[in-house]
């Protein structure tokens, strides 16, 4: 594939494809929240610091590789554009292509709510078909109060939401968060977790 100068450009939300089925909705509110505590003059300079990095896709829409939390939220506020860079085009490739091509650098994430895979096809096309995985809010939050390190692991964030996906009731997530991260902390500091990537080591 031919490698390219990154490009600068802004792009429609709607017009932006997903390459994940799920994303933490308790996550993107928070992203909400924190986006509605902005001025205006701040507004300009978060979005440029926050580039939004896609791979260009069959017919040449721009598949977005990185901030899915971050783009559903200023999608939900009604931000209709976000600054995108390209620097790696696949619109050559057919769609079966692009997705195989996706799947081995670890670009894609096609497991539902559940944890489990599922076919390309299951990738919605827009970020409002999006389906909330309770375990990803669980992880963000996780890493946030020092569960674990913030790594460069590909969707990392969902190795440990399956980690705890075994471990704590999805109504226990649902009832009583705070509770539930709780229980998260002590797991994400066992041994049992030290093969994920970012664990900071057992508790004394």
């Amino acid at each position: 594939m031919t490698q390219r100068e990154p490009l600068l450009k802004p792009i429609p939300i709607v017009e932006l494809r997903p390459t994940q089925i799920t994303v933490g909705l308790r996550e993107v509110e928070e992203k909400r929240r924190r986006w509605r505590e902005l001025s205006g003059k701040h507004e300009g300079e978060f979005l440029g610091r926050h580039l939004v990095p896609t791979v260009l896709g069959p017919k040449g829409r721009h598949y977005v590789l990185d901030y899915h939390h971050l783009v559903r939220a200023l999608h939900e506020e009604g931000v209709t554009e976000v600054l995108v860079t390209t620097d790696v085009d696949l619109s050559t490739l057919k769609k079966s292509s692009f997705w195989t091509y996706l799947d081995n650098r670890a670009w894609c994430h096609p497991y539902d709510e559940t944890g489990t895979r599922q076919d390309f096809d299951a990738i919605p096309e827009s970020f409002d078909g999006m389906k909330n995985d309770p375990y990803r809010s669980l992880a963000g939050e996780l890493r946030r109060v020092g569960g674990f390190a913030k790594d460069t692991t590909p969707f990392s964030e969902f190795l440990w939401a399956d980690f705890m996906r075994g471990r704590i009731k999805p109504k226990s997530i649902e009832k009583n968060f705070d509770g539930a991260l709780e229980k998260a902390l002590a797991f994400a500091k066992s041994k049992d977790a030290s093969y994920l990537p970012g664990w900071c080591g057992p508790s004394a």
